[in-house]
């Protein structure tokens, strides 16, 4: 199964937007987000239910339209699926009883 989203082949076009997007987080002092960040918020949660194919156009003002708070649950969801908190390892529970 191919494990590139639908609208991968417009990233290239909706780049200009991504990067102001980019430039808006970071002036309100969220440094951490990247352009990888911001695209992977847009394909796992915004477009991810989309049943008919977008055009650009609207597109790019779903990106512009992020707000930060949006973004900000979407990467805090995102990083407590990756962390690896294993209940059986004694240490890492002795340090969460602490």
């Amino acid at each position: 199964m191919d494990d590139s989203h639908r609208f991968e082949h417009f990233r290239t076009q909706v780049h200009p937007a991504i990067e102001s997007k980019l430039n808006e987080f970071q002036l309100l002092g969220l440094d951490s987000v990247t352009e990888q960040g911001i695209w992977d918020y847009l394909i796992k949660k915004r477009w991810k239910k989309v049943k008919e194919e977008m055009k650009l156009y609207e597109m790019i003002q779903e990106i512009l339209s992020v707000k930060a708070s949006d973004y900000i649950n979407f990467a805090t969801i995102e990083a407590y699926k990756a962390s690896e908190f294993s209940m059986e390892n004694e240490d890492e529970l002795k340090e969460l009883l602490k």
